[in-house]
């Protein structure tokens, strides 16, 4: 692939008139049937797709294997409308299971393309600069970027095709510069904590805030961890960030309970990653006794993906949570795939309702219904079970 790729990338820069496709699949699904039908059957699955996406293409297009469940085609003399119809055949013909060790698999693949196109002809649509590169660098360009469609493809949702534009590239980058600038951020002490104040609607009166991460950028200014907390999860590193927020709000909550006497709860967000890391349970013990704040006073909160798998441990992590005297709310409430007949089994003091459902509930009655029925089956579970007391916050 790489020989005839390079091969098309110096035609590209030759020969007038010159167009090609490189599509990049992604197979989904496959690490599934591979743990669970043995490695075996998913050879002969990827032997068996192989010999399917050759039986559709023309002699002259090429299919090669280029990692454990990724492909790429090369179509020569192929424009945009050409590549899509591939694309699509490619889909549909997927879309037919495979008979593989007396068993019919299915699995679909996420489609990236990327066209080159030489000079002399409509290059509208397409972005590779092909001044002064060389032609390995060219091939090189025509397969990351391939590439890069390929995830924004499996980021809509897989199972479809995503044509390349420059933007992707941007963005990649920016990501990428994200990435290596949050790494020492915590350490240059770019971070700091905002508190949202939670408030009674019984007495109007401020009973707890809640931690809020920002990040103070010496170049970008004020980010949004809408933009950096998705690259911390991506990469791991929400794992430090996580473990930074709680000492933080732990250090502050202590402060405020030595300067006032109002009693206040301080409520941190715990990441699914954090949750799921064996030595969690010592590390909020250690940071609860370092910064001496009242551990009864603390509130962490889990999303429901957290908890949606693997009943037995994580009631079980919870439990232990609980022993320390920790209080526990589930946060973005209705959101995930969670559901009230569960929550008997969990050690859960909160639910907080997601915004989702709140803000619209003033102009939609069935949002309005929906949060008056998780408040109301909260309720009933805490006199069903008087060991659960159930708050709501919205």
């Amino acid at each position: 692939m790489r020989k005839q790729l390079w091969a098309a990338a110096t035609r590209l820069q030759q020969e007038p008139g010159y167009q090609l496709a490189l599509l990049f699949l992604d197979l989904e699904r496959f690490k599934l049937i591979n743990d669970s039908l043995g490695h075996l059957a998913g050879d002969q699955l990827l032997i068996a797709i192989a010999k399917r996406l050759n039986f559709y293409l023309n002699p002259s297009d090429l299919v090669a294997r280029v990692g454990g469940d990724e492909f790429a085609i090369l179509l020569e003399n192929a424009n945009q409308e050409m590549a899509i119809e591939v694309a699509e055949l490619i889909q549909k013909e997927l879309s037919v299971p495979l008979l593989i060790d007396g068993q019919e698999v299915f699995t679909t693949a996420s489609i990236g393309i990327v066209l080159g196109v030489s000079e002399g002809m409509d290059r509208s649509g397409w972005n590779l600069d092909l001044s002064g590169k060389m032609y390995s660098d060219l091939s090189q360009e025509l397969l990351r970027n391939a590439d890069i469609a390929m995830y924004r493809a499996k980021a809509e949702g897989g199972a479809k095709a995503v044509v390349f534009d420059q933007k992707m590239h941007d963005v990649c980058v920016s990501r990428l510069r994200l990435e290596n600038d949050l790494r020492p951020a915590i350490e240059q002490q770019q971070l700091l904590l905002h508190y949202q104040p939670i408030i009674s609607l019984q007495t109007g009166k401020i009973t707890g805030f809640e931690a809020l991460v920002r990040w103070q950028h010496p170049s970008r200014g004020l980010i949004s961890p809408v933009q950096f907390i998705p690259v911390a999860e991506e990469t791991g590193l929400i794992i430090p960030l996580g473990w930074w927020v709680l000492r933080e709000a732990c250090t502050q909550l202590a402060h405020w309970q030595q300067r006032f006497s109002t009693p206040l709860t301080m409520c941190v967000n715990l990441s699914t990653k954090q949750f799921s890391q064996p030595d969690m349970i010592w590390r909020l013990d250690q940071i609860l006794r370092h910064t001496k704040c009242d551990r009864y006073s603390l509130k962490l909160e889990i999303t429901e993906s957290a908890i949606v798998e693997n009943d037995e441990l994580v009631v079980c992590t919870l439990e232990k949570i609980k022993s320390l005297g920790i209080g526990l709310s589930i946060d973005d409430f209705g959101t995930g795939y969670s559901s009230l007949s569960r929550l008997h089994k969990l050690p859960i003091h909160t639910l907080k309702i997601d915004k989702s459902f709140v803000s619209p509930m003033h102009i939609d009655r069935e949002n309005a219904e929906s949060v008056r029925t998780i408040v109301s089956l909260a309720h009933n579970l805490g006199r069903v079970h008087p060991s659960l007391v159930m708050s709501i916050f919205a």
